[in-house]
């Protein structure tokens, strides 16, 4: 299927939109983006490559990047990992506490901020380097060396961090962090900073399209991982607007505040798409229904 025709006229169709969500603002950095970008990437099975609009321009990945710390963190660690943070559905924002709390600090899942939090001190606690080491992990999945922190959005993160402080330090309470909260979060704060744009997200996530193989056929991780990441993100990867994505969208994907989703149809492709305007939920407002036009007319979701 010649997908570009599609992705030409749900750009067309976005180009129009008068709502286009707001720009996340809490950050400061991310408050400089226009909300008049919007790029979208197709990457299939065959590796070929549809793109439209600003697709290659770079953007902060935030807690799109949680999907590439849990898929580092369970390749080294495994199925012990789940004994720290659990795989249910939050139903609650992204920065809840209440749950943690009552659930004695094991998170409810890896991609709300407390469950990222502990996959970030994982892997402080088995790599040599972890920052360049996380950062190296996802160069190879992208076959890219220019990917990069942007160290301006880590420190507005760090400088605005009061509540993931907040979440760290009562996870700690818990016992569900091994190593100092600073050095925890500057690893997690890094991690949400880092920049890419939707073909290389699109290159980046297509290790999970691929049974764990990356676009040069190198293996990252068992078929059984790359099955619960993908459950993982279709269930958790939208917060508490989780089910509506599958049930308009019908994939298995991560947004970020920076306006930024990924999403896969096993074997069949990765997509990413870009546009910075929120919904009230914290999604991107264009992207979300970009993704559910391309499905729709495609017909190519896992329902």
């Amino acid at each position: 299927m010649d997908l570009q025709p599609i992705l030409n006229a749900i750009a067309d169709d976005c180009s129009k939109e008068k709502e286009r969500g707001v720009v996340a603002s809490y950050i400061p950095e991310l408050a400089k983006v226009s909300d008049e970008k919007f790029g979208m990437f197709v990457l299939d099975a065959q590796q070929n490559e549809y793109f439209v609009g600003d697709a290659h321009e770079r953007f902060s990945i935030q807690s799109v990047s949680k999907v590439l710390a849990l898929a580092q963190a369970f390749g080294i660690v495994g199925r012990s990992l789940w004994k720290r943070v659990g795989v249910e559905p939050s139903g609650n924002p992204f920065n809840f506490l209440s749950l943690l709390e009552q659930e004695n600090g094991i998170p409810r899942n890896p991609f709300i901020n407390a469950g990222a939090i502990v996959v970030s001190d994982v892997l402080l606690s088995t790599l040599k380097d972890p920052k360049q080491d996380f950062l190296a992990y996802i160069r190879e999945l992208a076959n890219d060396q220019s990917i990069v922190y942007d160290n301006i959005v880590a420190k507005s993160e760090k400088d605005t961090g009061s509540r993931n402080r907040a979440t760290a330090y009562l996870l700690k309470s818990f016992g569900n962090l091994e190593n100092d909260v600073e050095e925890v979060l500057d690893l997690y704060f890094h991690q949400c900073s880092v920049s890419m744009s939707c073909e290389q997200l699109a290159k980046t996530f297509f290790v999970f399209a691929n049974r764990g193989y990356c676009t040069r056929r190198n293996k990252y991780l068992n078929i059984n991982q790359v099955k619960r990441i993908n459950a993982l993100m279709l269930t958790c990867g939208f917060y508490d607007e989780a089910g509506e994505f599958a049930f308009e969208v019908g994939l298995p994907g991560k947004s970020g505040v920076g306006g930024g989703i990924a999403a896969v149809l096993p074997q069949q492709y990765s997509i990413a798409v870009w546009s910075p305007g929120l919904n009230k939920k914290g999604n991107s407002k264009l992207g979300l229904n970009a993704l559910e036009a391309f499905t729709t007319q495609t017909n190519l979701s896992i329902f």
